[in-house]
């Protein structure tokens, strides 16, 4: 495993830190489940990576560890899985373009009756998200269509 994962681990690990002294200092603040939220975030994934990086280092899983390296090289470079990786965030991304054009309609009723307050705010959001995410897939693939 590269070094770079223990560095990345020991960085997490102390932001996780950081932000626990934060929230620890700020607990009646407004903001103290985000920053509890950061804490674990941050100290868990750390803690993870440096965990892994521990584990696979080991003179006994090296072997183990090149073969799950190469299964992943071979896995990443399989044309099939390449086409069917490529489809399925096709899929998404118009499943995603649905569910927003949906949940914008769903607002705009909820607004309309008076259920939700902040309603038009909501609907402008997810329209632009939507105009966003809708311009971005024209962006890309034009220009991977140019690059291949």
């Amino acid at each position: 495993m590269k070094k770079n994962n223990l560095m990345l681990g020991i960085l997490y690990a102390v932001l996780g830190s950081v932000f626990l002294i934060i929230a620890i200092s700020n607990n009646e603040n407004k903001l103290s489940g985000v920053l509890w939220g950061l804490t674990g975030a941050m100290a868990g994934m750390g803690f993870a990576i440096i965990y892994k990086y521990i584990y696979w280092t080991r003179p006994k899983n090296k072997e183990r560890y090149a073969e799950m390296l190469e299964n992943e090289r071979i896995d990443m470079h399989d044309e099939l899985k390449e086409k069917i990786r490529d489809k399925s965030g096709r899929y998404a991304y118009v499943i995603a373009l649905v569910a927003i054009a949906l949940s914008m309609m769903v607002f705009s009723v909820l607004s309309s009756l008076e259920i939700i307050k902040e309603g038009k705010l909501i609907v402008l959001y997810l329209g632009g998200l939507l105009i966003f995410l809708y311009v971005i897939g024209i962006i890309i693939y034009k220009r991977l269509l140019k690059k291949y």
